[in-house]
């Protein structure tokens, strides 16, 4: 499936049964794949598929922010038009054109075409219905973006993608007119864990080749893949193999025919490369080459995903504790008059984080909540829901008696963040590191500590599928009577299995130690 076909919205009486009247929800982090995209990488010209492809309209429309002025209080933008410039016959400089001759709207490769913002709008849309409409969670108008977390990859296509979302989530209806600057907070490639990042961490693609060499060996001689030769060798380079490394490689021919399935008929394969047996084959080998490794072993956990994993745990234990580790001071601090920015960030109730298929199925996979399923297609999204029983008395009951909508007063306009107004900035009541419990083990919490993750809950949808995490299943892991409510304490344990105290220096480590663990190292338990 290349494009993720969504449910019709929860009826009242499942609504029921998945949000039960005992538990209220506390807060929402989404991590949404970007919507569809042209090929990262144009291939198969000789089927006469088109490099250049014109279902990028933005390309029309694009803004600069322009410094008009010496005065840096002043800033004005430039409205212009992108076109694409390659090479000739001759070598010579042309313009890049589509099927037709388009030379507007042209896409760049592996940049998100309307298709994708028009998927990833419609996401957004769908989640403001069930957070806004349906459950009653977020506010349906707002004044600013303070209790929003707002996160992307370095790459445009997940930028773009989860702007839409906040769009759809938050349409200019929704907000009101003098609505600030949002913030979206983003890292560079070196820093970056929003997706498996093997090419800022060593030790990490050492083992991704070793598990690609491993899938490899065990397919490339199989009857699956002299099916797939069969219908492709042709039109592979020199008619060679289809194999999981070739050139292509069977990701990379599942890349095009993805895109390719996903758009117009001006850019389409040949009728055989949308086989349904053959695009079966594809996914199960390209599901098994790129993430059995999260399924297998915890260091790859901890290197490909770990880190992600630590900040969706942290955020949820910061929004128990209320230590500013829930959001607050990743974008700037609670007070809008630290000078941090735009400032005002306050009590995180909603997280969207733009990122990649290889993110969400390495997220599934490292707690075991992914077998069986299929390559996550475009504008797929996993929910992290975190609960509270409505009766249990925490350390931070304070947020329990502010309704869902203090943020906004009734005529829309900002009120005063009630953490502030009680505790003052949260640089002021933030916890030190040996007190706050976010990053720190299970194992190493005190009594008294674990009795704050009391009576709080962890459940995740995955494209509005309940998924089950296995090592929540036994007694006292889970709420009573449904096994996917894990306890917080539970999920945290497990994540804590991997998640890196030192991901650049872990990165840097063991690079030529075996590649494959020595034991059984099952994903998805304590």
């Amino acid at each position: 499936m290349t494009t993720h076909q969504p449910r019709k919205p929860y009826t009242s009486e499942e609504l029921a049964q998945l949000y039960p009247s005992s538990l209220e929800l506390q807060l929402v982090q989404v991590l949404l794949r970007h919507g569809e995209r042209s090929p990262v990488s144009p291939r198969f010209q000789n089927t006469g598929l088109r490099p250049y492809w014109p279902y990028c309209n933005a390309a029309r429309q694009l803004t600069s922010v322009i410094m008009g002025t010496t005065d840096w209080s002043q800033w004005d933008s430039l409205k212009y038009r992108r076109r694409l410039e390659t090479f000739g016959l001759d070598d010579g400089p042309v313009i890049a054109s589509g099927p037709n001759g388009e030379f507007d709207a042209v896409c760049q490769p592996g940049e998100l075409t309307d298709k994708g913002r028009e998927t990833t709008l419609a996401l957004g849309k769908r989640l403001r219905h069930l957070y806004v409409d349906q459950l009653n969670f977020m506010p349906k108008l707002i004044a600013d973006s303070d209790m929003i977390y707002l996160r992307a990859t370095p790459i445009p296509r997940a930028l773009e993608s989860v702007q839409q979302a906040f769009w759809g989530f938050y349409p200019p209806s929704a907000r009101t007119a003098d609505f600030p600057a949002p913030t979206i907070v983003t890292r560079t490639p070196a820093d970056e864990t929003l997706f498996p990042n093997d090419g800022n961490c060593r030790r990490f693609a050492h083992l991704s080749r070793a598990f690609a060499q491993r899938t490899a060996e065990r397919w490339n001689d199989s009857d699956d893949m002299a099916y797939l030769s069969k219908l492709f060798s042709k039109w592979m380079p020199g008619e060679t193999k289809v194999a999981v490394d070739s050139h292509p490689r069977l990701s990379g021919l599942m890349d095009t025919i993805n895109a390719t399935d996903a758009h117009g008929p001006e850019t389409k394969l040949p009728r055989e490369f949308y086989d349904p047996k053959a695009r079966a084959i594809i996914d199960k080998i390209s599901v098994e080459e790129w993430f059995v490794g999260y399924r297998e072993s915890v260091e790859y956990r901890m290197l490909g995903i770990g880190g992600l994993m630590g900040d969706v745990t942290s955020r949820m234990i910061g929004s128990v504790e209320r230590n500013g580790a829930d959001g607050i001071l990743e974008i700037g601090g609670v007070d809008g008059d630290l000078g941090h920015g735009r400032g005002g960030e306050t009590d995180i109730k909603l997280a969207l984080s733009g990122c990649h298929d290889t993110t969400l199925a390495a997220v599934l996979t490292s707690l075991g909540a992914f077998d069986g399923e299929n390559w996550p297609p475009f504008t797929s999204h996993i929910a992290f829901e975190l609960f509270r029983k409505k009766q249990t008395e925490l350390a931070a009951h304070a947020a329990r008696t502010v309704p869902g909508d203090a943020f906004t007063k009734s005529n829309g306009s900002k009120s005063q963040s009630w953490w502030s107004s009680i505790f003052g900035s949260a640089n002021a009541v933030a916890k030190p590191q040996s007190e706050a419990i976010a990053r720190k083990p299970t194992e190493e919490l005190t009594d008294k500590q674990k009795d704050v993750l009391k009576g709080y809950y962890v459940r995740l949808r995955y494209n509005d599928k309940i998924m089950q995490v296995p090592g929540c299943k036994p007694d006292g892991k889970h709420l009573d009577g449904d096994t996917t409510f894990c306890t917080l304490e539970a999920f945290k344990s497990i994540a804590d299995k991997y998640t890196p105290k030192n991901w650049k220096y872990a990165c840097a480590s063991n690079v030529d130690a075996p590649s494959f663990p020595a034991k059984d190292e099952t994903a998805g338990y304590e």
